[in-house]
């Protein structure tokens, strides 16, 4: 149940009787009509701005509309409508409604907020989509927590959601791992191996040169590049994979398709892609203008196969091949977006590190002409994350040669901490990893103070088992909630029914950084009600001595879980029974 909409459809519905009535016209656009919690809660549980945003097109004063809408709303729920300032109107809503949502996240459980607005809309999510040159580095952690989180939130809310990685090993740069690999197989054949500039010096290229050494024996080593080259590079690169898929895995992620960049190549999709958009005439040959500042890559100044890419919003026209023929980066990338069109996905979601800026207009300037409009691209950009512990900067073991793996970060802080603490900011901010503070015990800690909350629930629950309380959920939903009747019980009433608009907020937003935000919130009000039960004893949970005001309360705890619970699955994290 999500109260906000119920209440929103009660104002729909008394419009509609006013409309009937011949107190508004009829057939207003009711779109922009809101029930929300007020700015300033001594003002009410509830308003709605509905007499502000129907007052130009009713062509009435908004103060006359909320008054007689005020006159149709109450009733056994809202045992107040009044009208505020220019026309706002503020509702308050009898306790009983509150009760009642402590026992609807009970009944509903671990589907306590899930939502249907996604309308089963198949919605793809790329993400990470690593180079296949090495293990993930802690740049990728954080992709890789957005993009999984981003998905279950989108399942939760209603989606078809796919999970995809796109494996990027059509290019330069798996040649390169090739090249890195082949010493490391001569070095496992006894030789040194020529770690030049330009290759991958990591150690983690070891295990794959001894196992070349197993497969080939010393057969390559008086072979030119010609003619191990390509074996080498898919050798390489799966055995790459498999490792990424280990980090993933270790990070709690799980793919649902990988998708080959390198399969694209001579399979015709390339040039099918350009000719589709040849047809919108999209394509031309031309020579761009130099761009100011720093020369990108793929500028050349000559004469270019370019994408008409201005045409749908982009700054410039992008090239999309080179004078000699060769497909620039971008090439295979519309061609991938075309394949992810015709799968039949509505919706298509790229998370990118936030060094692919450049890349955001350009890309959705290719899926809005390929689809004709039809399938919406949002392109998620992550920013960076610097480590740090006790506030200095960390350096960590860089096993990889280079880099911080995502194993380290992960085994320094376990992947619960990790993924929550990767989620304590909005994903186009930058983030501080602070080893220190996100393992230490406080309220500044708020993976711990999540975790913390959820514990305090669940030793309620055993202290009632001790103490021959039935406190099962079919218990605690069947019990008398009247008792909840203090301003801070309320409150935490009110927090609990929050949980599914917040859901469908974070949802549309493609923001799941709002779960743990919220499911912070809701843990400062557990914890703030059960310190209060430290001085007040009829705050406390357990009720000595009367076993039916303490399932009433032991409810309200037990909802909180249910929310804590909820939004921990979503952002990946399993709930803490017990903290020690």
């Amino acid at each position: 149940m999500n109260l906000f909409t119920d209440l929103r459809d009660r104002v729909i519905q008394a419009l509609d009787q006013m409309a009937e009535a011949g107190e508004l016209p009829q057939g207003l656009d009711h779109a922009n009509v809101t029930v929300e919690p007020p700015r300033d809660p001594a003002h009410g549980d509830m308003a709605t701005n509905a007499a502000m945003v129907l007052a130009k097109p009713a062509g009435l004063k908004p103060r006359d509309i909320a008054e007689r809408l005020a006159a149709r709303l109450t009733d056994d729920r809202i045992t107040s409508a009044e009208v505020a300032g220019p026309g706002f109107l503020n509702l308050r809503l009898s306790p009983a409604v509150w009760q009642g949502i402590v026992r609807d996240a009970l009944v509903a459980g671990a589907d306590y907020g899930r939502s249907t607005i996604g309308a089963e809309q198949k919605v793809n999510v790329e993400f990470v989509s690593a180079n296949p040159t090495g293990p993930m580095h802690v740049g990728h952690v954080r992709g890789a927590v957005f993009g999984d989180a981003l998905a279950n939130l989108l399942d939760f809310s209603g989606h078809d959601v796919t999970r995809e990685y796109y494996i990027n090993d059509g290019g330069a740069q798996v040649d390169v791992l090739a090249r890195s690999a082949y010493e490391r197989y001569r070095e496992a054949n006894g030789l040194e191996p020529e770690i030049r500039e330009g290759l991958y010096p990591g150690d983690y290229l070891i295990p794959v040169g001894e196992a070349l050494k197993a497969k080939y024996g010393d057969s390559l080593l008086d072979r030119p590049e010609s003619e191990w080259l390509a074996e080498i590079r898919d050798f390489a690169t799966e055995a790459m994979m498999e490792v990424i898929r280990e980090d993933l895995d270790a990070l709690g992620v799980r793919m649902d398709v990988y998708s080959s960049e390198k399969a694209l190549y001579g399979s015709g999709r390339i040039e099918a892609a350009i000719e589709r958009l040849r047809g919108m005439d999209l394509i031309y040959r031309g020579v761009l203008e130099p761009p100011k500042g720093k020369l990108p890559e793929d500028w050349e100044e000559r004469e270019q196969l370019l994408f008409r890419s201005s045409a749908h919003g982009d700054d410039v026209d992008r090239p999309i091949q080179k004078s000699d023929g060769a497909w620039t980066y971008f090439a295979p990338d519309i061609a991938y977006h075309w394949d992810k069109i015709d799968r039949g996905f509505d919706q298509l979601i790229d998370v990118f590190g936030a060094d692919h800026g450049g890349y955001v207009k350009r890309m959705n300037a290719a899926v809005k002409a390929l689809s004709n409009g039809r399938v919406p691209l949002d392109i998620k950009l992550i920013q960076l994350v610097k480590l740090f512990k006790n506030g200095e900067p960390f350096k960590m073991s860089k096993r990889a040669g280079t880099f911080v793996t995502l194993r380290d970060v992960v085994e320094e802080a376990g992947a619960d901490v990790t993924r929550f603490i990767m989620l304590t900011r909005k994903n186009d901010a930058a983030l501080d990893f602070d080893f220190a503070k996100v393992l230490e015990q406080s309220k500044d800690n708020p993976v711990w103070y999540v975790q913390y909350a959820n514990a305090r629930v669940n030793s309620v629950l055993r202290r009632a088992a001790e103490a021959g309380i039935d406190a099962s959920d079919a218990a605690l939903t069947a019990a008398d909630l009247s008792v909840l009747s203090h301003p801070a019980e309320l409150d935490l009433a009110r927090k609990i029914a929050e949980w599914p608009r917040l859901v469908e907020h974070a949802a549309r937003a493609h923001e799941p950084h709002r779960i743990a935000f919220f499911l912070y919130e809701i843990a400062s009000e557990l914890h703030s009600l059960w310190n209060r039960g430290n001085d007040d004893l009829s705050l406390r949970f357990l009720q000595e001595g009367d076993a039916a005001t303490s399932q009433g309360k032991i409810a309200l705890a037990r909802a909180v879980g249910v929310v804590i619970s909820g939004g921990l699955a979503i952002l990946g994290v399993r709930p803490a029974e017990e903290m020690r």
